[in-house]
């Protein structure tokens, strides 16, 4: 897959550690850099990105991981979950198709961080699965369908 990783200055380091381990998975990254102190600016684009399919799935980091979160869920088609434990990571692939996963590098160690990563893009979302309608539900909304 290809992922598109982005970080504000604040997880610049983090990022810098991320990007060889995801690299290590078989996965071609896509580094949208970490100089921007507006962090909506490259959630916004690793959004974007991974929406329109130019980008298999994003990862996003900043300090905490919420705000990244939330700039990028403002993107059509972008569906970030923030992952602070290994059962998040699955669930955000497995019950909520999310093709983004954010993370706070000044409340999450590096190595956890692998962990999260690791066990996220290694699952594949079933469209079949128990939680298909509430999926399909947010993506309908998100399209006007109230």
């Amino acid at each position: 897959m290809k992922i598109a990783v982005g970080c504000d200055p604040n997880a610049a380091d983090f990022k810098a550690q991320l990007i060889p381990y995801i690299e290590s998975l078989g996965h071609e990254t896509s580094d949208y850099g970490s100089d921007d102190p507006i962090y909506a600016n490259v959630a916004v684009a690793v959004a974007s990105d991974v929406a329109a399919g130019r980008c298999d799935r994003g990862i996003l980091i900043c300090g905490t991981g919420i705000g990244v979160c939330i700039a990028a869920n403002k993107v059509e088609g972008a569906y970030a979950a923030l992952v602070t434990n290994i059962y998040q990571a699955q669930r955000a692939q497995l019950s909520n198709n999310a093709n983004i996963m954010t993370m706070g590098a000044q409340v999450t160690g590096i190595e956890l961080a692998k962990c999260f990563v690791k066990e996220y893009l290694s699952l594949v979302y079933d469209p079949g699965a128990r939680s298909a309608p509430k999926v399909n539900r947010i993506t309908e909304y998100e399209r006007g369908g109230r």
